[in-house]
């Protein structure tokens, strides 16, 4: 069965039961507007439709969105960052403190790849969410306090490991690169979140940086993709969101956001820093919204995280603890984690406090 057709058949197939109201479930659209009531059959509809698109390849290079039932990517207008802001580097390497009880600034389950496999794409999500009723984007005083704060600001984010060296370095001595794949709430215009790559040149010296980078005035470059727009989507949801990465050698990177009935990508060239040739860990996560901050979560509040990645194997990936690349954190703490290998392997953990 043709998969544009089978959510159609799944959503027909409401109508011929009956759903009491009680078993109703509310589907919330990209736009956090008020949403209707569906039944189980057509959710799980939705659901199936989120998880293929996040499998289903953009035409060529730039931004698209497609809605469902519909397959099919439809492409958009990208859009540029006047002035990116920094999704720092976790604590180990800037040789800052710590924070303990904290989930992310180098603190985290990070999925590595079986012997010398290397990672072609990343799926991030949350099979559980409980006890969420609020989020705050606070500062990090050891990073200075900045980064986008406030309510319902924070960032999900794929992050690449930062140890290995590809020719993106230009034979500068001691440069890795690191690539993140983001989505941000209000990053470039309030009320609009973007979907975009940022990408590093770690350890390339001095404050000369190529053409088009960015220096972070300790030796390190940094860039951004272009970005789709699409809305912000309030941290009580994360549920029902799903952010891929993807990179082929040769071809294009992709980052692809899914929400509710909607799906937006954004891609650019893998030539940038060579993620295809060397990606063989991916650590995926909610922390603060740039600038070293902090999401921090009500009281109660549970997060189960799935990172699943493809490599060409079935074989179960490592679960790596005490690792993860990025600046940002929040405030929850990791509970077990534990890796599963199979069509889609996987590692699975829980955060709460």
């Amino acid at each position: 069965m043709q998969s544009k057709f089978k959510y159609a058949l799944l959503a027909g197939l409401v109508s011929a039961v009956c759903v009491p109201a009680a078993f109703a479930a509310q589907s919330v659209n990209v736009f956090g507007q008020a949403d209707e009531q569906v039944g189980p059959m057509e959710s799980l509809a939705r659901q199936a439709w989120r998880e293929d698109m996040a499998q289903v390849a953009t035409p060529k290079e730039g931004c698209f969105q497609a809605s469902y039932p519909s397959i099919i990517w439809q492409q958009v207008a990208c859009k540029a960052t006047v002035m990116p802001h920094v999704h720092t580097l976790p604590a180990k390497v800037k040789q800052k403190h710590l924070q303990p009880e904290t989930t992310g600034n180098g603190n985290d389950y990070v999925l590595q790849a079986p012997g010398s496999s290397h990672i072609s794409k990343t799926v991030g999500s949350f099979p559980s969410v409980k006890g969420v009723t609020s989020e705050q984007g606070v500062g990090v005083a050891s990073f200075g306090g900045g980064g986008i704060l406030g309510p319902n600001e924070y960032s999900l984010q794929i992050n690449s490991q930062f140890t290995s060296t590809t020719t993106a370095c230009h034979g500068h001595s001691g440069c890795t690169v690191w690539q993140q794949f983001v989505y941000a709430p209000d990053y470039e215009v309030q009320g609009e979140a973007a979907g975009f790559m940022q990408y590093w040149l770690i350890g390339y010296g001095g404050t000369s940086c190529p053409s088009g980078w960015g220096s972070d005035g300790s030796g390190d470059c940094y860039r951004n993709s272009n970005y789709v727009s699409l809305a912000d989507v309030p941290a009580t949801k994360l549920a029902s969101m799903k952010v891929t990465g993807s990179a082929t050698s040769g071809g294009n990177d992709t980052i692809t956001v899914t929400y509710g009935t909607s799906a937006y990508s954004a891609s650019g060239k893998d030539s940038v820093v060579y993620l295809a040739k060397v990606w063989h860990q991916s650590e995926f996560n909610v922390v603060g919204n740039a600038g070293g901050s902090e999401a921090d979560f009500n009281s109660g509040s549970s997060i189960t995280v799935r990172v699943a990645a493809t490599y060409g194997s079935t074989t179960a990936p490592s679960c790596i603890a005490n690792d993860g690349s990025t600046g940002e954190s929040n405030n929850l703490n990791l509970g077990s984690c534990s890796a599963t290998g199979g069509s889609s392997p996987y590692i699975q953990f829980t955060e709460s406090n």
